[in-house]
């Protein structure tokens, strides 16, 4: 039997209209340069201060309801050369920053006597309340010297240091909070060792640490990994620098029970760098698989650079930093953001993972690509991606926040970028369509040839195309991977050659059009508020689809529970938290909301 071309159009639009759909993607929303004298930051910094080698989001330590930041401020010169020196960061909810408090060795209430090139401030970590006072802490490495030292630093509301614990000894180039691990109530920290001569010469290493109801290092239950212990194995080579200056706790991306954790290694195959993602044992938290990420390997397919940098080093070191934050493409699976800060001027990068933990696709950020429009210091090592943190939903409407450090600032003292990633709904036009005519704002593919002149764009990299030109109508083939973006004038076509027009809901003026509606937002209301155990979400919305749900963070940003939303009502059972402020995070048919919840 013989079917007219028309005829097997019609049916491929009835298979395309049962799969229409919203699409939401997590795109660019703004940024705020945070350095001495902009983003509201003044705090008489010195040149080679290095503010923002590290820094984490710390919980809201004033009680104001917003996050708050720490930053590092490693070569800080108060009481010595390069003692250094870390700044607690009240923030607005714009990004902008409405107070800060400095702990150094001269200030905020950090009795200790550090010595020259010390380089407290080296690594800094938000890890909750330790203490048991309704105020969260923070951790402090001071990784060189004869005094280095991990602190943990218990603050006052003004973001002073009311005590602090000391474990000598302990190297701390980067670190990490990644979530309560062991189940005991406390926030586990991952110690980065990059210059460890594990089994090689600079082959890295990193320190699982817990602690104990005293905010102290339980010496008996550190968990090393490195090429010689840990259950890594093999793969790691002299001056691979393992560990780097972050790592990501991404939780189990497959379900098999074991949590995945990302680390760098950003001098491995030639300054190219990488990023191994590790699976850990649930009762001993070593290695029980890894897979390695890097330039052609795994999924990751862009190229590194091997060229000799400013500061005497090679490659584009990629891995040197990173953070999770959350799934951000809407599969259902957590991606991660990394970055090559010697590229350039720096690239950040969004992996979009797989659930075998390779990678599906990435998006690359830096003053080109990513729709954020920096205007990079070029001719002064701009570096942007060295320090990763995620920060989460600071301004309370469902957006995102992560922290991104590079810059030599202003007179060479620093400079942090928080990038604004905000929902953008992309909703899908039904049947196989095109848009035609208007303005071309970007394309990849030639109409008069069939071909594409440039490379093949995922979906993912395709939506960020609209964001960067602010598109208002996005046509996508997921068979050759074109990617065309249009303004407001085009009009929707039928598509021939199978393709699928979107319209970007996050385009500056959008415009409804004859064959859609705005979305709604759902009536939400979460109640009790304040709650001493369970609250309640109730919605007007009537149908609901498997990606509908609600997550519950606590203030550092880590993710605690997830449920799905199936009804009318939702509810969250809160008894098991400790008293103090949450967030609730809802997604109803491509639609996010916030809401802050208190529990007593």
């Amino acid at each position: 039997m013989k079917f007219s071309t028309a005829t097997i159009l019609i049916a491929l639009f009835l298979i395309n209209l049962t799969h229409a759909q919203t699409l939401t993607q997590f795109g660019p929303d703004g940024f705020v340069r945070i350095e001495e004298g902009s983003g509201g930051f003044v705090a008489d910094l010195d040149a080679g201060d290095r503010f923002s080698r590290d820094h984490d989001v710390a919980g809201d330590i004033n009680g104001d309801g917003i996050l708050d930041l720490v930053i590092g401020a490693r070569s800080d010169d108060d009481g010595e050369t390069d003692a250094g020196a870390v700044y607690i960061l009240f923030m607005n909810t714009d990004g902008t920053v409405q107070a800060n408090q400095k702990i150094s060795m001269l200030e905020g209430g950090f009795e200790e006597s550090l010595l020259q090139s010390n380089f407290f401030g080296y690594g800094v970590a938000g890890i909750g309340d330790y203490n048991n006072d309704n105020i969260p802490d923070i951790a402090v490495s001071a990784p060189n010297s004869t005094n280095r030292a991990l602190y943990i630093l218990h603050l006052n509301t003004d973001g002073t240091v009311k005590s602090y614990v000391k474990k000598t000894d302990l190297i701390a180039q980067g670190l990490s909070a990644i979530g309560d691990l062991n189940n005991d109530g406390r926030i586990d920290l991952v110690a980065c060792d990059p210059n460890a001569d594990l089994g090689g010469n600079n082959r890295g290493a990193i320190r699982i640490l817990f602690f104990d109801a005293a905010s102290q290092v339980i010496n008996s239950e550190i968990v090393t990994i490195s090429a010689t212990s840990g259950g890594f194995g093999t793969g790691l080579m002299d001056n691979d620098m393992f560990g780097g200056r972050e790592v990501a706790m991404l939780g189990d991306i497959d379900n098999d029970g074991t949590k995945e954790l990302a680390v760098g290694a950003f001098m491995s195959d030639s300054g190219k760098g990488a990023v191994w993602i590790l699976s850990l044992d649930p009762t001993n938290y070593n290695v029980v698989s890894k897979i390695k990420i890097t330039e052609g390997l795994n999924g990751f397919t862009d190229t590194l650079a091997t060229s000799l940098n400013p500061n005497g080093t090679a490659g584009a070191q990629f891995g040197h930093a990173m953070c999770a934050p959350g799934d951000l493409n809407g599969d259902g699976i957590p991606d991660l953001i990394t970055g090559a800060n010697q590229q350039g001027s720096g690239d950040a990068y969004i992996l979009y993972l797989n659930d075998d933990k390779t990678v599906k696709t990435y998006t690359k950020i830096d003053e080109v690509e990513g729709g954020f429009n920096f205007d990079f210091d070029v001719g002064n090592e701009e570096r942007f991606s060295r320090s990763i943190s995620f920060v989460g939903d600071l301004r309370g409407d469902g957006s995102i926040a992560v922290n991104v450090g590079g810059g030599v600032g202003i007179g060479g003292t620093g400079t942090l970028y928080l990038l604004f990633f905000q929902p953008c709904v992309f909703r899908e036009e039904q049947g196989f369509n095109h848009w035609s005519g208007g303005n071309t704002l970007f394309t990849n593919w030639n109409h008069s040839t069939q071909m594409l002149i440039s490379d093949a764009l995922s979906f993912e990299q395709c939506t960020f195309k609209a964001f960067e030109t602010d598109a208002a109508f996005m046509t996508y083939n997921f068979n050759d991977q074109r990617c065309i973006c249009k303004d407001s004038s085009a009009i929707l076509t039928i598509s021939t050659e199978l393709s699928t027009a979107f319209e970007n809901e996050c385009f500056s003026d959008f415009v409804v059009t004859n064959t859609q509606e705005l979305a709604t937002e759902q009536s939400v209301v979460i109640y009790p508020n304040p709650t001493l155990a369970t609250v309640v979400l109730t919605t007007t919305e009537i149908a609901f689809s498997a990606k509908d749900k609600i997550m519950l963070y606590n203030t550092m940003g880590a993710l605690l529970h997830t449920a799905t939303i199936n009804g009318l009502q939702t509810e969250i059972d809160l008894s098991i938290y400790p008293s103090g402020m949450y967030f609730l995070r809802t997604e109803i048919n491509g639609i996010f909301q916030s809401f802050s919840v208190v529990k007593e």
